[in-house]
């Protein structure tokens, strides 16, 4: 078949017949009510197929040229000098916390027994980190109806072991940043936006609209197929600090000393002759490794797909943003039953999903089974009350490795009530038409 052809003309031809197999096999069949409506979906075509059998063929796998890519849109889109691509959101927020324990910070480095003011009502992986490293993470309680930390607590929350406080946008909605940014400058604390369900959302901060994730020391994202874009599996942490990318890299990277990136030796022209540590001196600069750290990079494959993701990305936004509020209006008319979603003020969200809490004599459980037996998949915020879960049992049975402040009546309120629909790209408006009247339904039967 390519006897006659140059490796370049033979992959054009591939490529090309990649692009007709992607629109011929994988569109999108049209939707017809009482199709199941996921809550969130991939949103592709040809350019993200392209893009990963154009990396597979080069069978690079590692990062590579994509990834460098990536990294460099991704900074562009963000307004950040640092970017670095891991292979997920988990391994992002993991990294972005070992950063911070990193000796280089000196007397801000965040030590086994310091604290970390976070939300119980969210995912785990915000604060697995924290918990792994001997970090007690203290939990404040939320907000309803912007379900995102209540900003008031945040001064009962500290303690003189206070070091680091790590939040989640929740579900695309910014939690108040101008609150959290001050009381972190006024007390010296680190800020980590986990940035996992919010990419591309803004907020106001002193007159200045910024994307969330960039206000605070490091932001997180992740990539997974529900998420505002994707690339399979894979994440990013960000920073426009230079000494927390150089931790920052240096974990992701085997914890290693070197800045070299795959596939290349020697790029600051001293590879063997300088003294680490009670090494011999010029002892190789690749083998120096000046964290404990591990291999958290994603592979080329993984960033092909994100480079063609990123070049859509303003357009998921915006039909984030409109799925939420076509959704929102359809549902006005319930607001005697259940409480609607709003936005932090001086916001404009990139919505993950569209959160819905129940009012007191409405029954959250026949309203999700009828939902979901009516072809609308729906989902909790996650852990509703993370300390409830059974990894938390040791820590609560002995009573140490965490506190809470005051009762955290609203996060329990939250884990009772509260459940969520998507508004992914994906959907059109008869899709959302349909959510509308399922709910409506559903809350009067």
């Amino acid at each position: 078949m390519f006897e006659n052809k140059t490796e370049a003309q033979a992959r054009t031809e591939i490529l090309q017949m990649v692009r007709a197999y992607c629109d011929r096999y994988h569109k999108p069949d049209p939707y017809k009510e009482g199709d199941r409506i996921s809550y969130a979906s991939r949103v592709y075509d040809s350019d993200e197929m392209y893009n990963l059998v154009d990396s597979s063929l080069e069978f690079w796998l590692t990062s590579g040229r994509y990834t460098e890519e990536f990294e460099k849109k991704l900074g562009n889109y963000l307004g950040v000098k640092y970017v670095s691509l891991v292979n997920s959101g988990s391994s992002a927020n993991l990294l972005a916390f070992m950063a911070l324990t990193s000796p280089l910070l000196g007397e801000r480095q965040v030590r086994k027994g310091d604290e970390m003011i976070t939300v119980a009502c969210g995912f785990p992986t915000t604060v697995a980190p924290a918990i792994q490293y001997g970090v007690n993470p203290v939990f404040v309680d939320m907000t309803i109806p912007q379900y995102n930390i209540d900003v008031s607590q945040l001064e009962n929350a500290l303690s003189d072991k206070t070091k680091v406080v790590m939040i989640a946008h929740t579900l695309g909605n910014p939690f108040d940043l101008k609150a959290v940014k001050q009381f972190c400058t006024k007390h010296g604390l680190w800020l980590i936006e986990d940035n996992c369900d919010a990419l591309g959302s803004r907020y106001n901060l002193d007159g200045t609209e910024k994307l969330t994730g960039t206000i605070g020391d490091i932001g997180t994202s992740s990539f997974y197929p529900p998420h505002h874009m994707t690339m399979g599996e894979g994440g990013a942490v960000y920073t426009n600090h230079p000494l927390l990318n150089k931790c920052i890299r240096s974990l992701r990277d085997w914890g290693r000393d070197c800045i070299c990136p795959s596939g290349h030796d020697n790029l600051c022209g001293h590879r063997f002759d300088r003294q680490y540590g009670e090494l011999p001196l010029g002892y190789d600069h690749k083998y120096v490794y000046s964290h404990f750290g591990y291999n958290l990079k994603a592979t080329d494959m993984q960033a092909a797909i994100g480079c063609a993701q990123l070049n859509k990305f303003p357009g998921f936004v915006e039909r984030r943003r409109y799925n939420f509020d076509r959704l929102r209006e359809g549902l006005k008319c319930l607001e005697s039953d259940i409480i609607l979603p709003e936005a932090c003020p001086g916001s404009r969200p990139s919505w993950f999903g569209f959160l819905i809490t129940c009012k007191e004599n409405v029954d959250r459980s026949k309203i999700v089974s009828y939902v979901e037996k009516h072809g609308v998949q729906t989902r909790m915020l996650f852990a509703g009350n993370l300390i409830k879960h059974p990894c938390f049992d040791e820590m609560r049975t002995n009573g140490k490795g965490y506190r809470t402040i005051g009762d955290l009546g609203n996060t329990n309120r939250i884990m009772r009530d509260t459940f969520w629909v998507g508004v992914y790209p994906g959907m059109n408006d008869e899709m959302i038409d349909y959510m509308i009247k399922t709910i409506c339904a559903a809350v009067k039967a």
